[in-house]
């Protein structure tokens, strides 16, 4: 059915609202929304974990329904016919359900199947899907044996094998890179473009926020603001600026971020990114007078600029709850002391399958070591390899001046392992988790009921020590996630993709946390999609179907994609370049 000519949108909601009952506590997932989408555009749905964007979601759908309020989607109330609303729209979860024992083509035809697609007008759509897809040389394949990359694009054309008029993508790039996530952002603005299908968005890179019509900014199950995404970005004219001295970039961000009047600090190149609070450029001389050298560049805002500063606000948490590092103190030079981690020669495979290949690198105690690369790579099977958990086909790893072909054990008591899915018990709560773990390093008595205790406090826990884990919002889970792992104090801490899907407050706090623990010695390898975290990497590489493309520094990296087009490339414009020159040069496994 067509969209009615005299309707500018295409979804409104009046006052919508949404309470869930957890354990003893009551909480308003949607509180008293108004917004309204316009047809045939893309609308961003921004919000930190837990604000409500997934309740909302389901709540448009029609799969769950509001305690008060109203939800019209184009001419129809949801909540009075969510059958008919269903009919013309198309929803892609965070969890999308493939089926991994069927091929590409079979999910298709299930898919078909399941939305009463006609036989006779099959073939045609499947033509089209693919095609948009690049899924078309792929139909045999089983979904399971896809990169992540290839799984959102089969879920979202799962979701379109009967054309929507409202397409709801439910953080649809969470844990693809930045070649997957450029491919299905070209694949949704062709959709708007070419069938004026209207698109709500929901996402925790505020990049993409940027690349949306309008977005609509939910914390707390409300409704913080909404327009297009300039406008946010306007509010923050003449407060972000470039600082620079001659401390460490770890050490000034740290500083910067507990220093008043800031409300941001992000490492950025050789400097550190800064928002003021007010837009007059900062006073070295009275911000931070025992720093030395310390300058301020006015740099243009960012719409992350604005969606900080308004939770920031509303947040009464500090940014991070650990002490902010002196400047007296002295870090630990990663380039003079001796290498934590060596890796030579490294292979890895699966019958025919050459997961690594000759991978070699070197890591020094106290740095932060990057591991970058498209889903497939081959860097989870390196972390697993350098945690003793899988051994390798051939080459040497030395990990904490052990030898992991001999004594795997012994290096695995020095390392903390944060996995990607957050290897937390569901079922158990907070503070059940955090004895576990404490066990299973070994802890016990005094020493246990003191890693506990700072645990709790360190990361703001106190509240939720009953919770269980499976109910936590995701940037709690990634707290807790990371105090298990830090349980035992370990020398080298491993951290797989610790960030995906977590709103960026909670990244903020954690490469705080990070950041302090490299000052403090620990060595840190980490893999992850968000390429700004990349900059927190004193040198990284970059990875593709097992080989290493590229090794160094960030700014080192970022200057060799230098082109007279782009004469200052982001770190996701140097990933993308390096992946796609390289990609038609190493030979498919």
């Amino acid at each position: 059915m067509p969209t009615p000519p005299d309707l500018e949108w295409a979804l409104r909601l009046e006052e919508v609202s949404r309470s869930f009952r957890i354990g003893e506590r009551v909480v308003k997932a949607v509180d008293q929304v108004t917004a309204s989408a316009t047809s045939g555009a893309i609308t961003g749905l921004i919000g930190p974990d837990g604000a409500g964007k997934t309740t909302l979601m389901r709540l448009i759908a029609g799969l769950l329904r509001p305690d008060s309020g109203h939800i019209t989607l184009f001419d129809i109330d949801v909540g009075k016919n969510p059958m008919a609303a269903q009919a013309r729209l198309g929803y892609m979860p965070q969890r999308f359900g493939l089926y991994d024992e069927l091929s590409v083509q079979e999910n298709l035809d299930l898919y078909a199947d399941l939305q009463g697609v006609p036989i006779a007008l099959r073939a045609e759509r499947y033509a089209e899907l693919l095609h948009m897809t690049g899924l078309g040389p792929f139909t045999a394949r089983m979904a399971g044996h896809l990169s992540g990359g290839m799984k959102q694009k089969l879920g979202l054309a799962c979701t379109l094998v009967h054309p929507p008029e409202l397409l709801l993508l439910d953080e649809p790039t969470v844990g693809v890179d930045p070649v997957s996530r450029r491919e299905l952002w070209h694949i949704i603005e062709d959709l708007t473009h070419s069938t004026q299908m209207t698109v709500l968005f929901s996402t925790s890179y505020l990049d993409e926020a940027e690349r949306c019509d309008s977005v609509w900014l939910i914390h707390e199950g409300q409704l913080l603001g909404s327009g297009p995404p300039a406008s946010f970005t306007a509010e923050m004219t003449g407060r972000s600026f470039l600082a620079s001295s001659a401390l460490s970039r770890r050490r000034l961000q740290g500083r910067l971020a507990q220093t008043p009047g800031m409300i941001d600090a992000l490492i950025q190149g050789d400097g550190v990114r800064v928002t003021t609070t007010v837009a007059v450029p900062p006073n070295a001389s009275i911000v931070a007078p025992d720093i030395p050298d310390l300058s301020f560049l006015p740099v243009p805002p960012r719409f992350e600029d604005s969606f900080v500063a308004r939770l920031r606000t509303r947040v009464s948490e500090p940014q991070s709850a650990s002490p902010a590092l002196s400047p007296t103190e002295k870090p630990i030079p990663s380039s003079k002391t001796a290498d934590i981690i060596s890796v030579e020669h490294l292979t890895r495979r699966f019958g025919e399958f050459v997961a690594v290949n000759d991978v070699s690198f070197r890591i020094a105690k106290g740095e932060i070591f990057g591991l970058l690369g498209a889903n497939g790579a081959g860097k989870s099977t390196t972390f697993r390899m350098l945690c003793g958990l899988l051994p390798a086909s051939s080459g040497s790893l030395q990990v904490a001046g052990f030898d992991l072909r001999t004594a795997a054990a012994q290096a695995r008591e020095r390392i903390g392992y944060m996995a990607q899915k957050f290897s937390l018990y569901g079922d158990l709560s907070v503070y059940q988790n955090l004895r576990f773990f404490s066990s299973a390093y070994r802890l016990s008595g005094k020493t246990q009921k003191t890693r506990i205790d700072w645990a709790v406090e360190e990361f703001g826990l106190a509240s939720m020590l009953k919770d269980t884990a499976r109910d936590l919002p995701l940037g709690y889970k990634q707290r807790l996630a990371l105090a298990c792992a830090l349980m035992h104090e370990p020398d080298i801490l491993f951290l797989d993709e610790p960030t995906s899907g977590v709103d960026p407050l909670a990244r903020r706090d954690f490469w705080h946390r990070i950041n302090q623990l490299a000052e403090s010695g620990v060595t840190i390898l980490v893999t992850t999609h968000f390429m700004e975290e990349a900059e927190y990497c004193d040198r990284l590489i970059i990875m593709a179907q097992g080989n290493v493309l590229s090794t160094g520094e960030p700014e080192a990296i970022k200057a060799a994609a230098r082109t007279p087009e782009n004469p200052d490339p982001r770190m996701e414009d140097a990933f993308i370049s390096i992946v796609e020159a390289t990609s038609t040069r190493i030979p498919a496994q």
